[in-house]
């Protein structure tokens, strides 16, 4: 039975070959899917699958995302190169995870960690973007559907782990390892012996015992790297296809130099390429494994192939890297295709000025654009109701200016910014398990933004209602010293308030904007229009009012208001 099985593959094979050379292209897929139904069916379903993907790309994904494993080369990276890395209070204010989500294109997950890393590492050289390879891969688009092709091959979840044989510590060598190769070779010559004299296989069989049994104390080593060896080899062929597509075109030299080097430990891992699957047809790979266990295959040739992943870490990286700027180059061109309008940022040397037209939040649905020029080295103090959309505001300037200097991308019609830090205090917590209070959980944050204040760079400070912990004339009081304390030299600030107050202690350095509501037939609207001069009539007591609050309630509310700036004004 299973010689027949064998030869029925070697008669398939054959005749398979010679149709491909004999036949024209359309008659050797009708002759082939007439002789062998089964092929045809495969043909089928990896032609339906490539056109699954295809029709996949540039879509927002609707599966999972596990950011603690989309982190991993973003946290293990080297950050020498890095103007800033984006703190994770600020990625928090910013709802960064949802913005990757949706900015999120990419074929491969090892294009998902670079696209992670990137959007969380602002660089010291903003020429080293994207924009060469958007442009070459939109010129062919047979080029660049092959290329998304390539790229789904590493969509494996394996693939993930690739960057821990780039800046994981890989396996030591146990001190006794020096023994392997002497264990092995005498089970090499005993056995040999052993044909010629039968009386060896005494002495093979006790050494035989030891070596199995190293052999399967080694398989947890060997399972360690079971998704990342065979990731790794995908990613030489895959790397190897895009560059003869010229897909990679960037530092083709030393990126063809690091395949030669990586050649040569795909050489070295024959373990992970399923070489005993024929074996285990027939029933034989416990078998097998006894064979290799009593010659120490498995450890010599993984401690050796661990030896040269050690040696070559920058060959690796270099491959991972020129394969992921090709799909992140790809996600950004997709991400910009879904945008109602997008624009290419210009950096600007003009200290403390920041100028958006027609801006946007990318993570909103129909949204309502604004315009903000700061020219006059004034920062911007921002007032308005509970939902009338200062805070949004407020983070479409930052998520926007991230965008602007790590993908080259921003939500509206011009952006002009100088080089900009960004830090944030907008959405603050209290801790109960550190026993700390909302009030000192906002202190500790507003105190490292004092502290990023210092340095030279220009930073941006995001701040949504300062002290909201602490009572009305302590609030007001702190809240303006830090403002004018942070909008010293050429940071500029963006920070919302519901003190009306606190804008006459800031008239000489904050420019006042506001946000507006209106109640029309006791229902409440807002236009998420951005106003010049700051709000002198609110709305909260009417909101009460219209909410059904007793009038006991609303009456005396109104009388004490009156009454607090009657006082005021005197």
């Amino acid at each position: 039975m299973a010689s027949g099985r064998r030869i029925d593959k070697s008669i398939l094979f054959t005749t398979f070959t010679a149709d491909v050379m004999v036949c024209t292209s359309f008659d050797r897929h009708v002759r082939l899917a007439l002789r062998y139904p089964q092929l045809n069916h495969s043909m089928f379903k990896s032609k339906k699958k490539n056109q699954e993907i295809l029709q996949k790309f540039g879509k927002v994904k609707d599966s999972n995302f596990d950011f603690e494993r989309i982190a991993m080369f973003f946290l293990h990276s080297n950050k020498a190169d890095a103007f800033q890395v984006i703190s994770e209070s600020t990625c928090q204010d910013l709802d960064f995870e949802e913005l990757f989500m949706y900015v999120d294109r990419t074929s491969s997950v090892l294009g998902q960690q670079y696209l992670y890393s990137t959007l969380r590492t602002i660089l010291k050289d903003n020429s080293i973007g994207f924009e060469n390879l958007i442009k070459h891969l939109n010129k062919n688009s047979k080029t660049k559907e092959s290329t998304i092709l390539e790229l789904s091959r590493l969509n494996n979840p394996g693939a993930y782990y690739i960057q821990r044989l780039i800046f994981g510590d890989n396996l030591p060598k146990p001190k006794w390892f020096w023994v392997l190769p002497i264990l092995s070779n005498i089970s090499i010559i005993t056995a040999i012996l052993s044909f010629f004299y039968p009386v060896m296989v005494l002495v093979l069989l006790p050494i035989a015992a030891i070596n199995i049994f190293i052999h399967f104390w080694n398989k947890n080593n060997l399972l360690s790297y079971s998704n990342a060896i065979p990731q790794l080899l995908i990613l030489y062929q895959v790397a190897s296809n895009l560059l003869t597509s010229n897909a990679i075109f960037e530092r083709t030299e030393r990126i063809k130099e690091s395949k030669k080097v990586l050649r040569k430990i795909v050489k070295s891992t024959i373990l992970f390429k399923g070489e005993s699957k024929m074996f285990d047809e027939y029933g034989l790979e416990f078998f097998f494994d006894l064979i290799k266990g009593a010659f120490l295959i498995e450890p010599i040739m993984l401690f050796g192939l661990i030896k040269k992943l050690n040696e070559n870490k920058s060959a690796i990286n270099n491959l991972f890297i020129a394969v992921s700027r090709v799909d992140v180059a790809l996600s950004i061109a997709s991400f910009r295709k879904s945008l109602p309008y997008y624009a290419i940022p210009t950096f600007t040397t003009q200290n403390k000025s920041l100028f958006a037209n027609e801006i946007y939040h990318p993570l909103i649905t129909n949204p309502v654009s604004n315009r903000l020029e700061i020219n006059d080295r004034k920062s911007i103090l921002i007032s308005g109701s509970n939902m009338s959309g200062k805070t949004t505001f407020i983070r479409t300037i930052g998520i926007n200016t991230i965008l602007a200097q790590t993908i080259n991308t921003v939500c509206c019609k011009e952006f002009v910014i100088p080089r900009l830090k960004i830090h944030s205090a907008i959405r603050i917590s209290d801790n109960l398990l550190d026993d700390t209070s909302y009030y000192y959980a906002e202190v500790k944050r507003i105190k490292e933004l004092l502290i990023e204040s210092e340095s030279e760079s220009q930073n941006l400070f995001l701040l949504d209602e300062l002290f909201k912990g602490t009572n009305t004339v302590e609030r007001i009081a702190s809240g303006k010293a830090v403002l004018s304390y942070l909008n010293r030299e050429d940071h500029l600030v963006l920070a919302s308030t519901h003190d009306i107050e606190l804008t006459d202690y800031l008239m000489d350095s904050y420019h006042y904007y506001h946000f507006s509501d209106t109640i029309q037939n006791n229902l409440l609207t807002f236009d998420y229009k951005l106003k010049e001069e700051k709000l002198n009539d609110t709305n909260a007591i009417r909101i009460l009012e219209i909410n059904d609050f007793p009038n006991t309630v609303t009456d005396e509310a109104k009388t004490i208001a009156k009454d607090m700036i009657e006082k005021k004004n005197v």
